[in-house]
């Protein structure tokens, strides 16, 4: 059975997709760039700034399908520049410190609404 997640304390889909889909024990959240919930505008800071922000979005969906960032197995980094690899992988490690959940990091021509980061992930909710 699939179940649509959509939370109100992160920011409504850009596009024709959900914000997550529960299938079974697995909870998929779409690819999150740095847009603040409350204003809907696209946070531009660092590139620090815009990992913390995208994450922080990945929390908030997971929160609302009953998970956590600690239960997450698997994550996509987008990045438009590889440049910004070290900076964003030191904030991505303040929260994954513990389960390192298993990642691949690309660099791509370019993301939604121009923005430098972009964060899928996946997690698993019996998990912790």
């Amino acid at each position: 059975m699939l179940k649509t997640i959509c939370c109100e304390s992160a920011p409504k889909a850009i596009g024709p997709y959900s914000q997550a889909i529960v299938a079974g024990d697995f909870v998929f959240v779409s690819g999150q760039i740095p847009i603040d919930p409350k204003s809907g505008q696209v946070l531009s800071g660092s590139i620090a700034e815009e990992t913390r922000q995208s994450i922080k979005n990945i929390a908030a969906i997971l929160e609302t399908a009953g998970a956590s960032l600690a239960q997450v197995v698997k994550t996509t980094v987008y990045l438009k520049d590889m440049n910004d690899f070290e900076a964003m992988n030191n904030v991505y490690a303040e929260y994954f410190a513990e389960l390192k959940p298993a990642r691949a990091t690309v660099q791509v021509a370019k993301l939604p609404k121009d923005v430098r980061v972009e964060i899928d992930a996946i997690a698993h909710l019996k998990n912790s």
